[in-house]
């Protein structure tokens, strides 16, 4: 369930949800990571996020912080850690709006 700001936003700007949901070409080190070749800004960070927790690389001292691997460093800008409110930001770097 959305939170209610994030609600608000979507049903005022439909267009930000179908930058969300919109399936996307996704380039060779994004296909390698989540094994599919078209996906969803949503699914890409839902895939990012699942391989987070099943590989438990958040810091274990500091939960806002992630450890990055080196597959997960091929698609965060070769950063060796982040913080989890950077995330949604480096994510939305390999799915450019679409000129109109």
């Amino acid at each position: 369930m959305l939170p209610p700001m994030a609600r608000k936003a979507i049903t005022d700007d439909p267009k930000k949800l179908a930058n969300l949901i919109d399936l996307v070409n996704l380039p060779s080190t994004l296909r390698e990571f989540v094994g599919q070749s078209q996906i969803s800004r949503l699914g890409f960070f839902n895939s990012v996020w699942s391989y987070i927790k099943t590989n438990n690389l958040q810091d274990p001292n500091n939960k806002n912080v992630v450890n990055c691997d080196e597959k997960l460093k091929m698609i965060l800008l070769g950063k060796p850690q982040i913080e989890l409110a950077e995330l949604p930001m480096l994510i939305k770097l390999h799915f450019p709006k679409d000129p109109k």
